[in-house]
């Protein structure tokens, strides 16, 4: 019913930039809170960021003032802009979103992307 694709993962030099996308497809009614997380090996997922479908944020507190997540509804598309990189961010990093679906419009239902593997290492 509905995919979400990652994008934009990669090794990176401390102090660095990376900007990953998440795109949801499929058949879908509306996209509403999206979400990246993050896991690195032996850890617990955190969660990186969040944003409604009006645009309201949230941030981790390992991250904030350095990355900035975003949203283009009309793409519906959410990216994570990563400044000042360091090697603690090394990770997994998931895209969420909650879904609603043609077939279902009044249920807003969790998906997961694949997940994009960021490495901070010089």
């Amino acid at each position: 019913q509905v995919q979400l694709v990652e994008s934009g993962g990669g090794l990176v030099q401390p102090g660095g930039s990376l900007r990953l996308s998440c795109a949801a497809s499929g058949r879908i009614f509306s996209v509403n809170d999206m979400g990246w997380y993050r896991q690195a090996p032996g850890k617990q997922r955190e969660t990186v960021a969040s944003i409604t479908m009006g645009g309201s944020t949230k941030y981790g507190d390992s991250v904030k003032g350095r990355f900035t997540i975003s949203r283009d509804n009309a793409k519906r598309t959410v990216y994570l802009q990563m400044n000042s990189l360091e090697p603690e961010d090394t990770a997994v990093y998931y895209c969420n979103a909650r879904v609603r679906t043609i077939t279902r419009p009044l249920v807003a239902d969790d998906y997961w992307g694949q997940g994009t593997q960021v490495t901070v290492s010089s």
